[in-house]
């Protein structure tokens, strides 16, 4: 069954968002390169805030990508980088992606923060900011 994994990051400063898009091109090329992803898509949102929409055939896949290569790298920093981030997965029977509406639904109800070293009042409380005018869906590969 397909799973859907969802990402919110904010970059606390701008003077991280160089190396943060340095990394997020590598890690989204090792995605869509990666076995068992079908769909990949990226939103800049407002306030330095980032959202990331994976389409993957089962855990296992999502699992194996997450645990190597560029997005392994990435996540050491992000920590450091972040003043809030959180992540949402779930199963579903189709393989389109989700709006941007529903993904945001699903996080604040379903997901969870993420460990960030200077945490923001909204990460505390677990107030996760809608994405601004996203409701498209991506294309799949």
């Amino acid at each position: 069954m397909p799973l859907v994994s969802i990402t919110r990051l904010r970059i606390r400063s701008p003077w991280y968002l160089p190396a943060f898009f340095f990394y997020t091109l590598r890690a989204s090329t090792q995605a869509r390169a990666a076995a068992g992803n079908k769909a990949v898509q990226l939103l800049p949102d407002a306030r330095r805030a980032f959202w990331t929409c994976t389409l993957w055939t089962d855990l296992d896949a999502m699992r194996a990508y997450v645990s190597a290569g560029p997005h392994r790298q990435s996540m050491k920093r992000l920590a450091h980088w972040c003043d809030e981030a959180s992540v949402v997965h779930w199963e579903q029977d189709s393989l389109a992606l989700p709006s941007w509406d529903e993904a945001h639904r699903r996080m604040q109800a379903q997901g969870r923060p993420s460990k960030v070293n200077h945490p923001s009042a909204a990460h505390l409380a677990f107030q996760v900011a809608a994405p601004r005018g996203a409701t498209t869906r991506a294309n799949t590969k």
